[in-house]
């Protein structure tokens, strides 16, 4: 599992133009089974993604049709880790 962790590297005005193309691009992610969670930075300067997916370079792959990726409007940081406890409702998450 991943968490994705974006970081704005412009002006939001720049980025808003691009954010219906990246809303797409996630919503397809959410369809495939790609992402599991994702969500705005407080104060936005970026956002989150937690990734189900298997390896790092599948991931990259993925992250690089992203809109926000593709128009450099973001730096991207990939943490791998292993869900070892959570919360009854959450519980499909651990391997």
């Amino acid at each position: 599992m991943f968490i994705i962790n974006l970081t704005y590297k412009t002006e939001l005005e720049k980025v808003d133009q691009f954010l219906n193309d990246h809303i797409e691009f996630l919503n397809e992610q959410y369809k495939l089974g790609h992402f599991l969670l994702s969500g705005r930075k407080i104060p936005r300067t970026g956002g989150i993604i937690l990734s189900n997916v298997k390896s790092k370079p599948e991931l990259e792959k993925i992250i690089a049709n992203d809109p926000f990726k593709k128009k450099e409007l973001a730096n991207y940081e990939l943490t791998e880790f292993i869900p070892t406890k959570t919360c009854d409702e959450l519980s499909f998450l651990i391997e």
